[in-house]
């Protein structure tokens, strides 16, 4: 009896695995966009604006404050996204710590078999509804970098 019940642990564990591998392509898919302006976009100014910095007439410190300079934008940008996306994963935790209590009381009643239906449902709602909102996070992120 325990066997089968370890077993059935495994199963629910395996798909919450798949549900919350599911939000991280679905975080990366929708940051591809973000991820290329930053790159292409912010990068290639930050370099060209960094080669511009090199000029036998100017001091090593001259030289150095003018790339710290170049990079500001770029550093800036990462941070915001980076805030944003922390959010988003502080949001998700907090909505799977519920789920986590919920399914904590459920066992402590002796409610085992509806206990892990439970955490799945919960789990699943939890995550669709942060995959509701990834869409919105990066339309905001977007926003603020003035990207269409």
């Amino acid at each position: 009896m325990e066997h089968l019940a370890a077993m059935e642990d495994r199963l629910v564990t395996d798909r919450l695995r798949r549900k919350l591998e599911e939000v991280n392509a679905a975080a990366q898919n929708h940051l591809s966009p973000v991820q290329d302006h930053v790159n292409f976009t912010l990068q290639q100014a930050y370099f060209k604006c960094a080669y511009e910095c090199f000029d036998r007439r100017r001091k090593q410190e001259e030289i150095n404050n003018c790339v710290e300079h170049c990079s500001v934008p770029v550093l800036n940008v990462n941070n915001f996204v980076e805030a944003e996306m922390a959010k988003f994963q502080e949001r998700l935790n907090r909505s799977l710590m519920v789920c986590q209590d919920k399914f904590e009381a459920s066992k402590l009643q002796k409610i085992k078999t509806d206990a892990r239906n439970d955490l799945e449902s919960c789990v699943n709602e939890a995550i669709n509804d942060s995959l509701a909102t990834l869409p919105h996070v990066v339309d905001r992120i977007k926003s603020s970098l003035s990207m269409n």
